[in-house]
C-alpha cells in the first residue's frame, strides 16, 4: 500500500503530491502555450508554430467527427488545452515518480507528525484504521515487508479526484450548452428517458474518469514494483516506460474525443 502526504482545510482532506503536480502540469501546459504562440506569422511558419497548428489541427479532426465545422470551431480551444494538460500530466508521473520506504529501526524513528501526515483521513475512524495499518507497517520485522511506502511525487491524473473533476467539468459544461440551445430539448432528451438518466448522471460521470483514472494508476503501480526489484527489474521497466508513454497518449485522445461526443450530442440541431 502506497502513502501520500496530505493535510485538512476546513473539513477536507488535501493530497499534497497531487496539488503539487496539478500546479506544474498547468504551468507546463501555460509555458508551452505561451512558447509556441510567441513568434506567429502569416508567412513561413517556425517549428513551434508549426507543432501548435498541428495540435489544433488534431483536435479539430477529432471533434469535426462529430459536429459540423462551424460548432466544432467553438470547441477547439477547450480541446487542446484538455489533450496538452491529460498528456503531460499523464507522463509526468514517468519521470518524476519518487517513493520512499519507512522503517521503524532502533538508530531511526518515524515522527509523530509524519504517521499524522499520511494517514489524515475524512473521518476519525478512517484515521485510526490507517494509523493501525501504518504502525503495524513500520515495526513489521517481516524481511520482505517494504515498510511504509511513500509516494513523493505521481501523475496527477492517477488521482481519482482529478480525473472526476475533469469529467465533471466536462459534463456540466454539455449539460450548460444544451440547456442554453434548448431547455426544452435538453429535458426531453436528459430526463425523460429511464435510460437517458443513467446514461447521463451515473454512466458517463463514472466511466469518463475511471478508464483515465485507472490506466494511469495501475502503470504507476507497477512502475513502483519494478523500481523495487533494483536491477532485476531494469529492462522490464524501461519496456514499460515505453509503453506507459503510449498508454498516456492513447489516453489523452481518448478522454478528448468523448468529451467531444458527449458535447456535440447537445449541440448538434439534431439534439
Amino acid at each position: 500500500m502506497h502513502y501520500t502526504l496530505r493535510f485538512e482545510w476546513m473539513g477536507m482532506v488535501f493530497d499534497i503530491p497531487t496539488l503539487i503536480m496539478m500546479v506544474v502540469t498547468t504551468l507546463i501546459v501555460i509555458w508551452l502555450i505561451l512558447r509556441l504562440t510567441r513568434n506567429l506569422q502569416s508567412g513561413v511558419p517556425g517549428k513551434g508554430q508549426n507543432f501548435l497548428e498541428w495540435i489544433v489541427d488534431f483536435v479539430r479532426g477529432i471533434a469535426g467527427q462529430f459536429m459540423d465545422t462551424k460548432t466544432a470551431f467553438r470547441f477547439i480551444g477547450l480541446g487542446v488545452a484538455l489533450i496538452l494538460y491529460i498528456l503531460i500530466g499523464n507522463w509526468l508521473g514517468l519521470a518524476t515518480n519518487v517513493m520512499t520506504a519507512h522503517h521503524n529501526t532502533a538508530d531511526q524513528q518515524a515522527s509523530e507528525s509524519f504517521i499524522k501526515l499520511i494517514t489524515i483521513s475524512g473521518t476519525e475512524e478512517a484515521e485510526l484504521a490507517k494509523r493501525e495499518i501504518v504502525m503495524e507497517e513500520l515495526t513489521s520485522q517481516d524481511p520482505n515487508s517494504h515498510g511504509v511506502v511513500v509516494a513523493w511525487w505521481k501523475s496527477p491524473t492517477a488521482a481519482p479526484s482529478v480525473t472526476f473533476a475533469l469529467a465533471f467539468v466536462v459534463l456540466l459544461y454539455s449539460h450548460i450548452i444544451g440547456i442554453q440551445k434548448s431547455f426544452g430539448g435538453w429535458a426531453k432528451h436528459t430526463l425523460l428517458n429511464p435510460l437517458h438518466i443513467l446514461e447521463e448522471f451515473v454512466i458517463k460521470p463514472l466511466t469518463l474518469p475511471l478508464r483515465l483514472f485507472g490506466n494511469i494508476f495501475a502503470g504507476e503501480i507497477l512502475i513502483a514494483f519494478l523500481l523495487s526489484l533494483g536491477i532485476l527489474g531494469s529492462i522490464p521497466l524501461f519496456v514499460w516506460l515505453g509503453y506507459s508513454v503510449f498508454v498516456g497518449a492513447v489516453q489523452a485522445y481518448i478522454f478528448t474525443t468523448l468529451t467531444m461526443v458527449y458535447i456535440s450530442q447537445q449541440a448538434n440541431d439534431q439534439h
